[in-house]
């Protein structure tokens, strides 16, 4: 059997930055002298490609048409390609891998996000054995010679994630992700451990790859004493579609002063409002309490246990994808890409 061929795409990220003598400050350099660190890539078994942005971008500065960008190289290499490795700065990394997943519809490729807590060319870094075991999962195929893991996923610190369900908890750390609603895909010890029963299904269809989202997304996220009296406006006339409201616990808001009769007006005036918990564990049960049992009876949307990454870009596919009200909100409460549990 050949070996599987993996894409290495890079966009920046911890991962590839050196140090600017001048400012002292980290700033990205090109994807062959990330590879030349790691001379033992040469030794996986595995036949690598690369390629890397045009631009070359700290994560902090990545914006939805990034995310179209990478859509549209895995599309142009998907047959070429066993998987994929995207290199990206961390944080906004369950941004991009929760927009990827949505993009890319009926994946049968795993597309693995990897990157670094310290460059890879200081000497305790994280990033050898980030890039090597994402590339090594990569190129995993099953006994037929297929590859096996549809998803986009985020690998980091000996754990693999659905992408989509994961962000960001600890700058500090090497294990700066987690995803609490959902378990873990993998493990990597001594050997590396895939949970084959908690992947998405392979997909029998051929890849669709959307290349629109819509930005016309506005978040509030409720704190005691928020005044929302002149939200309902301020959206309507700047456009904005869908409103992610971050409520408290289980999906609670204040049934006092102005802030039903604003939910009300956005939702009369075609804003869609879904509800997400401020809670990083834990869902959304909307009308367990009498708080959020009134927002219910509104047209609040019930997000479940969708992250906020997560519901960011679903809500921005979404929006792209159609103009049907009804169709939208249908879509915002079904699981699209394994990204919440109903």
């Amino acid at each position: 059997m050949s070996k599987p061929k993996v894409l290495i795409i890079y966009t920046g990220g911890t991962i590839g930055m050196i140090r600017d003598e001048k400012k002292g400050t980290l700033k990205p350099f090109r994807l062959e002298r990330v590879v030349k660190s790691i001379p033992s890539i040469l030794e996986l078994g595995v036949e690598i490609h690369s390629i890397e942005l045009d631009e070359i971008i700290d994560s902090s500065n990545v914006t939805p048409s990034v995310w179209i960008e990478l859509a549209e190289i895995i599309r142009d290499y998907y047959n070429d390609f066993d998987g994929f490795v995207i290199l990206h700065g961390s944080d906004t990394m369950a941004y991009s891998a929760s927009a990827l997943s949505f993009l890319l519809e009926n994946l049968g490729k795993p597309v693995i996000f990897t990157g670094s807590q310290l460059p890879i060319g200081l000497p305790r870094t994280d990033a050898r054995e980030n890039l090597i075991t994402a590339l090594t999962i990569a190129g995993m195929r099953n006994r037929h010679g297929q590859s096996f893991i549809p998803e986009v996923c985020i690998y980091f610190e000996d754990q693999l994630y659905r992408g989509n369900r994961t962000y960001k908890h600890n700058s500090e750390n090497f294990d700066a992700f987690v995803s609490r609603n959902y378990p873990i895909l993998g493990e990597a010890g001594v050997r590396i451990r895939i949970f084959e029963e908690r992947l998405l299904t392979q997909s029998n269809k051929n890849l669709v790859v959307h290349t629109s989202l819509n930005t016309n997304v506005a978040v509030v996220k409720l704190f005691p004493g928020l005044i929302l009296g002149s939200f309902p406006k301020l959206f309507k006339h700047s456009g904005i579609e869908v409103v992610i409201l971050e409520t408290y616990g289980s999906g609670n808001g204040p049934t006092n002063g102005d802030f039903l009769p604003a939910v009300k007006e956005m939702i009369d005036n075609g804003i869609l409002v879904l509800n997400i918990t401020q809670c990083r564990e834990g869902r959304v049960e909307m009308g367990k309490y009498e708080t959020s049992e009134k927002l219910l009876s509104l047209g609040v949307i019930n997000g479940a246990d969708l992250t906020f990454e997560s519901a960011i870009t679903k809500a921005m596919f979404i929006l792209a994808l159609t103009n049907d009200l009804k169709e939208r909100r249908h879509l915002l409460t079904t699981d699209l890409r394994g990204e919440m549990t109903l």
